[in-house]
């Protein structure tokens, strides 16, 4: 397998919004892999993997939100956010229910030559450190790696550059 394993945050405060969530999420592609964040279920023994982004604000754009996400977490600008669909997210985190509507954005980043670096550390609205890592869309696939939200793989092959 391609992913390195990192040991599991301690910091387990993080729970699933109590209603109906709205969320943009960017894919970064390079080659055959995807940036993803690196995410520890407290009820789980191995992490799973996620494109980066997060919540849509009331009165916010899908795509202002991602812009907002990657600045605010990583640091990183995007050059540009074309969106891919939307998946309907239904999860369990740590024994309770999730459930996200997910605004997919096929996205290129400002900056090329973080496509270069193997794992970039970001930080949670919460103030909790998290780090990315490149995927290989073959390890997810044979799921070898947990990707999430379900359904990504299959929306992005129809949505291939």
């Amino acid at each position: 397998m391609s992913v390195e394993r990192r040991d599991r945050p301690t910091d387990t405060t993080w729970r699933p919004h109590p209603g109906i969530r709205v969320i943009a999420i960017g894919v970064v592609r390079e080659g055959s892999r995807l940036l993803c964040l690196e995410g520890w279920d407290p009820s789980e023994p191995e992490p799973f993997y996620r494109p980066i982004g997060g919540g849509v604000h009331p009165s916010e754009r899908g795509r202002d939100a991602l812009e907002r996400e990657f600045r605010e977490e990583l640091g990183a600008e995007i050059a540009s956010a074309a969106l891919v669909g939307v998946l309907e997210n239904l999860f369990t985190f740590n024994g309770e229910p999730g459930h996200e509507v997910v605004l997919v954005f096929d996205v290129e980043l400002a900056d090329p030559s973080l496509l270069g670096v193997e794992s970039l550390n970001g930080i949670e609205s919460n103030g909790q450190p998290y780090v990315t890592r490149w995927i290989e869309v073959e390890d997810a696939r044979r799921q070898d790696v947990t990707l999430y939200p379900e359904g990504l793989l299959e929306l992005l092959e129809g949505s291939r550059r």
